[in-house]
């Protein structure tokens, strides 16, 4: 006869706990090998506030004290308070209640934050049921893609170069104007003096430096926009006489072979020491530069930088897109020097000895 072995209840108890036991190990092994994942995932995708600022870093445009915040999840005080409320009450933003800065930027939005900061169009043909029509003038990114996260910064990074390679290639057509408005005032309250090198523009901020190249000849004038207009279609900009009498004679009338180059605010960007140098200084709270990364350098400048801390300046990314991989550590009483190699935008990746890390961008510029 089979013998039935039947449990103790204090075997069973045990025999149950110990299933319990199992189940709350497996759980807990599961959500530590999940928990990496979930942290590559956030560290691997930009968030609103880091991009909305690397973006607003690249046009070089001064913001001024905002007292009050756009944005209920943007109080004053807050990282990036002062930047981003300055472009939602320049519509430069969606006219929302959330700017929501911590979630992650996708690719769409960056698009069209990158299109309107530049002034690309009129802000209301700059929505988002635009997005489609504005890749095809100025592909930085597929539609299909709109959705998708932007993975880094370097990601971004390439998508301003791009819209930067972009609109360098464009070919425009400009005129001038003289006499008839000699004196009068301009659009942001100045006077115009027609031998002063100045231009207007219908979109581009006031005090915007632009330096405009005629392609038939290569010669070249740089200019403050302080004014509106040309209001004749097809046709981007008007000059000064003085600023078009730089590129050909009066009698051409309008030129129709151009290059313009958007340098940045006046107050911003250095005409060569005519004004005051400005510093990008942390890295972190705690870790800082002596001196910090300029935000204009005169090409033929060097760039040095120095700590009381470790810092390492991981990769250079030229003006051309080039990306160098330095891995570069210095330490305390030493320094990294750096000497520009062309003219343009250079985006530095520099980090601490405890894995923080910030991108820096300083724009070179040649001397007349």
């Amino acid at each position: 006869m089979a013998h039935v072995v039947i449990p103790s209840i204090d075997r069973y108890v045990g025999l149950q706990q110990d299933a319990s036991v199992m189940r709350f190990t497996a759980l807990c092994s599961l959500a530590i090998l999940l928990a990496p994942g979930i942290v590559v995932a956030q560290q691997d995708t930009v968030t609103r506030r880091d991009g909305f600022l690397r973006i607003w870093e690249s046009i070089y445009r001064p913001t001024t004290v905002q007292l009050y915040p756009e944005f209920d999840d943007v109080p004053k005080g807050d990282r990036g308070f002062t930047e981003i409320s300055y472009a939602a009450e320049r519509k430069l933003l969606d006219n929302d209640q959330f700017f929501h800065p911590e979630d992650a930027l996708t690719k769409g939005t960056a698009a069209l934050w990158l299109l309107r900061m530049r002034n690309v169009e009129e802000l209301d043909a700059m929505e988002e049921e635009h997005l489609p029509e504005l890749l095809e003038r100025y592909p930085i990114i597929d539609i299909a893609d709109r959705y998708e996260l932007v993975g880094d910064m370097q990601e971004l990074n390439d998508m301003i170069l791009r819209l930067n390679t972009l609109l360098y290639e464009e070919v425009h057509e400009i005129s001038f104007y003289a006499e008839n408005f000699h004196g009068k005032g301009t659009a942001f309250g100045e006077t115009f003096d027609m031998n002063a090198m100045t231009a207007a523009h219908l979109r581009f901020p006031h005090n915007t430096l632009l330096r405009v190249t005629n392609l038939d000849n290569d010669t070249q004038v740089t200019v403050r926009v302080n004014d509106r207009g040309p209001y004749v279609h097809g046709r981007s900009l008007d000059l000064s006489l003085a600023a078009f009498l730089q590129l050909t004679e009066r009698s051409a009338g309008v030129l129709r072979n151009v290059r313009i180059e958007r340098l940045g605010d006046v107050s911003l960007v250095s005409r060569c020491g005519s004004d005051a140098p400005r510093f990008q200084r942390r890295i972190t709270r705690d870790v800082r530069f002596h001196r910090g990364v300029p935000h204009t350098l005169a090409l033929g400048d060097d760039l040095g930088l120095d700590s009381t801390r470790f810092f390492v300046v991981r990769t250079v990314t030229y003006p051309d897109g080039n990306t160098v991989r330095l891995e570069r550590w210095i330490a305390p009483g030493m320094r990294f020097q750096f000497t520009p190699s062309m003219e343009g935008e250079y985006t530095f990746r520099i980090g601490t000895g405890f894995g923080r890390e910030r991108t820096f961008t300083m724009h070179v510029v040649a001397c007349n």
